[in-house]
């Protein structure tokens, strides 16, 4: 006598040897082509979508709208055509797109919420398997003879009775709430962020952080609700980890505490040009826990967010992005110092980035032990182009001034006096 699962399987491949699974193909084909067509309308309604946006994808196929659509029609066409033939490829098909569903499902979610790394790229493929695993045994009849008998596998614990079974269905459960929790947490950041700069994209930053840590919480406490776990015993591990955050992790909760306090009071602006502990740079990312800083050359600094509050920062870009800049040059005592002043002022203006309504200006700062020290300055309206690098534009314009008028930069100089014996 064979298994019912097998006498299942084996009669459903029969019934795919028959002419009616050629209806059952086209009615198939025509639900791919409507399923596809309407994705493309939807896309093109949403013009403005990212290319890695959840629903759609970087291509019309590769989103969840997609298999979705083509899962309610092929649902749709299952039902007209179940009173007329025999259902055969039906029975592959529906299971096959509901695997895929969860599959695209879990993967978009994940790639939206969070970076591309290799922990998460297992978990997508712990995700297909488990799908594919599942589709199989449904397909073949043996998913409810697995079921029933991973419930017999028991165990007591207290008062109450668990079993394989219902911890898989747990897990599954509370992975689907989490996923539709991140789901919808990164359609609010997505939301938020669109078309955002500067002090806006810091606020709706905070937003979006807030919005995320929240929809966590609860979506952490709906799963283990799903799990079974009864949350009123986590009154003192709360507790515990309360005294933990006080006491350990104070400085991890300070930088937590400080990052959103930069985003809410916006002191500190994505795209800002500061300088922190003598590094210079532009802000590029400002995080729950660190602030991402990177410098001209290329060079990224993680900065604490407790740093930023606790110590002082330059920030050029909050109020006035003008910043004034001076250069020295000392020539001989010989030298004429009304064109050493017209030359030098020259050098400065002959470049585009120092600014015509705030002119420069030269002075002469002392008498020195080997020349006269010249000071010239001037003011610059992009300090995020880097200020090192007009500097030395000046500086080589003076000295080409310099020695087309034969205007000596003096050695240092030293007298030495000689005793005789």
């Amino acid at each position: 006598m064979s298994e019912p699962g097998f006498a299942n399987l084996e009669s459903w491949l029969q019934a795919l040897t028959q002419t009616s699974v050629l209806i059952e193909l086209g009615a198939l084909v025509v639900c791919v082509l409507l399923a596809w067509q309407l994705a493309r309308l939807v896309s093109k309604a949403f013009a403005e979508r990212e290319l890695n946006s959840i629903m759609f994808g970087q291509r019309i196929v590769d989103g969840v709208l997609f298999p979705a659509l083509l899962l309610c029609l092929a649902y749709a066409a299952r039902k007209l055509l179940l009173h007329s033939v025999p259902l055969a490829l039906f029975k592959l098909v529906i299971p096959v797109l509901l695997s895929l569903l969860a599959i695209r499902v879990g993967v978009k979610v994940l790639q939206a919420a969070f970076s591309e790394t290799p922990a998460i790229r297992l978990l997508e493929r712990s995700i297909s398997w488990l799908a594919w695993l599942a589709m199989v045994l449904w397909v073949s009849g043996l998913l409810p003879l697995v079921m029933d008998e991973l419930d017999q596998i028991s165990w007591h614990v207290g008062g109450s009775t668990l079993s394989v079974r219902k911890l898989i269905e747990g897990t599954l459960t509370a992975g689907l709430v989490l996923i539709l929790t991140l789901w919808i947490s990164s359609a609010i950041e997505a939301k938020l962020l669109r078309k955002a700069t500067g002090g806006e994209l810091s606020l709706r930053k905070a937003f979006s952080n807030a919005a995320r840590a929240l929809l966590m919480f609860v979506g952490l406490l709906l799963a283990l609700s799903a799990v079974g776990i009864d949350l009123t015993a986590l009154s003192v591990l709360g507790g515990a980890i309360g005294v933990g955050i006080g006491f350990g992790l104070q400085k991890l909760a300070a930088n937590y505490v400080s990052g959103f306090v930069i985003l809410a009071e916006r002191s500190m602006r994505i795209g800002d040009s500061v300088t922190v502990d003598n590094f210079s740079g532009v802000i590029t990312e400002i995080n729950a826990r660190y602030t991402v800083i990177r410098s001209l050359s290329g060079r990224e600094s993680i900065v604490p967010n407790e740093m930023l509050i606790t110590s002082r920062v330059e920030n050029l870009s909050l109020a006035d992005p003008k910043v004034w800049q001076f250069t020295n040059v000392s020539v001989a005592y010989d030298s004429d110092v009304e064109l050493v002043t017209r030359l030098l002022l020259q050098a400065a203006s002959v470049q585009p980035r120092v600014l015509k309504d705030a002119p420069p200006s030269v002075a002469l700062m002392a008498f020195g032990a080997d020349g006269l020290e010249f000071r010239l300055g001037y003011w610059m309206g992009d300090p995020e182009n880097g200020s090192d690098n007009l500097r030395s534009l000046i500086n080589i314009e003076i000295l080409r001034l310099l020695r087309e008028q034969q205007i000596e930069i003096p050695f240092p100089q030293r007298v030495i006096h000689q005793r005789s014996a």
